[in-house]
């Protein structure tokens, strides 16, 4: 019975013996939602068989041409993000076309950090992804590789 037990262990990487790779993903034309879902599996690591869910075992992600991404529906004109101060009346609200004009880095990163586990690990998978609004990134000295999401 011992014997058992031990052959079906599911094994756990030590966070030393975690690989990491570079990638670089053009936003083009993506879809929001699912390039951030696939983003936020490749930054917790899903896609390798050594995946441990108690350790940062995932990917570095670098999303380029952010002002360049799509959203079905009516999305670009309805939809709002919020944020509040903590204090009484400290709300603000922002549209989604006027945020993508302002900040597009911020509106991949928010669809991302929803899609990450919400504690310390998730906040240290989401400093993996960097965002650029244009084509260009200063990580060439990382020698990212392209992949491409489906």
């Amino acid at each position: 019975m011992e014997l058992l037990s031990k052959a079906h262990k599911t094994p756990s990487i030590a966070k030393e013996a975690v690989q990491k790779q570079w990638f670089v993903v053009d936003a083009t034309d993506k879809t929001l939602g699912r390039l951030a879902s696939q983003v936020a599996s490749r930054l917790r690591g899903k896609h390798k068989s050594t995946f441990t869910p108690n350790q940062d075992c995932g990917d570095n992600i670098i999303i380029v041409n952010a002002s360049k991404v799509a959203v079905t529906g009516r999305k670009r004109e309805q939809k709002i993000y919020y944020h509040h101060s903590r204090y009484p009346g400290g709300m603000t609200a922002i549209a989604f076309h006027k945020l993508i004009q302002e900040n597009p880095e911020r509106v991949i990163m928010e669809a991302v950090k929803g899609m990450l586990p919400k504690s310390k690990l998730g906040d240290q998978m989401l400093r993996n992804c960097r965002v650029f609004a244009g084509n260009d990134h200063n990580l060439g000295a990382q020698k990212p590789l392209k992949l491409e999401l489906n």
